[in-house]
């Protein structure tokens, strides 16, 4: 396996991890990003490039200083773990959850895997990272509550947004994505992501 592939681990027949032996595993491994499937595969990414890092920074900023302004919610980074309904184990490259998510989960459950889905969730594509792959946890985290979701291409500069019940739209050629009204007033500006 070359460092840039995914790595994926298929558990045994009939067999069940715990989702503490899961946390254990991920805390133990700081170093990589890893995933759990609803299905329990582990799935094992390599570190981010240079390139796909100052994007994702970028972009997080960009959320927690509307989050800052509004004080409507709570915004994650990459390293965030949210444990989705269908058992999956899924951290995107940002997210967010307003105030009331937030503030109903105890003080136990903010320090494992968030036991839910992000409302909004943001996936940027990466040179490791395949469409086919991001467009299914794209849809994994609508099959579990996430209201929007966008994933980046900063490769083919578009975005793809994701709404429950409804086609995917596709925008190319912006410099702004607007997620109104779920989350009122956030724009993110893509000039330093494209």
């Amino acid at each position: 396996m070359l460092a840039t592939e995914n790595l994926t681990l298929h558990p045994p027949a009939n067999y069940e991890l715990s989702d503490e032996w899961f946390f254990e595993l991920c805390a133990a491994n700081r170093e990589l990003h890893i995933e759990r499937t609803a299905s329990g595969e582990i799935v094992i990414m390599p570190p981010t490039g240079g390139d796909t890092g100052y994007q994702n920074s970028k972009l997080s900023f960009q959320l927690e200083l509307w989050n800052r302004r509004t004080k409507l919610g709570a915004t994650f980074d990459s390293s965030t773990g949210f444990r989705l309904p269908n058992g999956a184990n899924r951290s995107p490259d940002a997210s967010w959850l307003p105030k009331e998510q937030w503030d109903s989960l105890s003080p136990a459950q903010r320090k494992r895997f968030l036991p839910l889905s992000p409302l909004f969730a943001i996936e940027l594509r990466s040179s490791t990272d395949t469409l086919k792959t991001l467009r299914a946890k794209m849809r994994e985290y609508l099959e579990n509550g996430t209201e929007l979701g966008w994933l980046i291409d900063p490769f083919g500069k578009f975005v793809e947004v994701y709404r429950p019940d409804a086609e995917v739209v596709v925008l190319r050629d912006v410099r702004v994505v607007s997620a109104d009204p779920v989350l009122p007033g956030f724009e993110l500006e893509l000039d330093d992501i494209f």
